[in-house]
């Protein structure tokens, strides 16, 4: 069951962060992928940082919104080069 959940947070993760970002989405596959690397970003970035962004579905949600947006942000960077 937590698979379950940790794709649902990578969908809506990575399509929030196609919005926020103004990319538009990237597909279903696309925003659970982008999603899943953010969360990963975002929660070593919070650890490191010493921040809580609370437990919980919605508080998930925040720290892999924000590791896609910086993830999206960083491979932008990359295609610019």
């Amino acid at each position: 069951m937590e698979f379950i959940w940790f794709i649902l947070i990578g969908l809506i993760a990575g399509w929030l962060a196609g919005i926020l970002m103004k990319g538009g989405g990237f597909g279903l596959i696309g925003d659970i992928v982008i999603g899943i690397i953010g969360a990963l970003i975002g929660g070593h970035l919070f650890g490191v940082m010493g921040i809580s962004a609370g437990g919980g579905l919605l508080g998930s949600i925040i720290v892999a919104t924000i590791g896609a947006v910086i993830f999206i942000f960083l491979l932008r960077l990359i295609k610019r080069a």
